[in-house]
């Protein structure tokens, strides 16, 4: 079985080591084996639980509640609806999150658009005059 260190799971997630320990010390990862010296060793499968942190937390939620997903993932069969629902739930916010960051682009898109139109005429008046028209 491969192991990783603190600073190779980091690295794998482009994170820094201390919040690594920061998830630990939270209870994000509650399977997390240390060696006889105390240093943290990570599994593939803690890599996995990584990598659904780091969506959950991409998407939104707060350490608090995805501690809660954690707990409720070792309370097995009996959560699977929550859990189900939690996902839903996040579902719901990222879509929502899309539908803004669309607007937002076509925001932009016209301002590049602009910008583009007035440098190739050396000048934001052919914006003015479109206006008057």
């Amino acid at each position: 079985m491969k192991t990783y260190t603190i600073n190779e799971a980091a690295k794998h997630f482009n994170l820094t080591p201390h919040t690594l320990r920061y998830y630990d010390k939270e209870g994000l990862l509650p399977h997390l084996e240390r060696t006889a010296g105390g240093k943290r060793i990570f599994k593939d499968s803690d890599l996995d639980g990584l990598k659904v942190i780091e969506c959950l937390k991409a998407s939104g939620m707060p350490i608090k509640e995805i501690k809660h997903f954690i707990e409720w993932c070792s309370e097995g069969d009996a959560t699977l609806q929550i859990r189900y629902d939690m996902f839903l739930e996040r579902k719901a916010s990222v879509e929502a999150q899309m539908e803004e960051l669309k607007k937002t682009m076509e925001v932009i898109e016209h301002k590049c658009h602009y910008y583009e139109t007035a440098l190739e005429c050396g000048t934001e008046e052919i914006h003015k005059k479109k206006k008057l028209q």
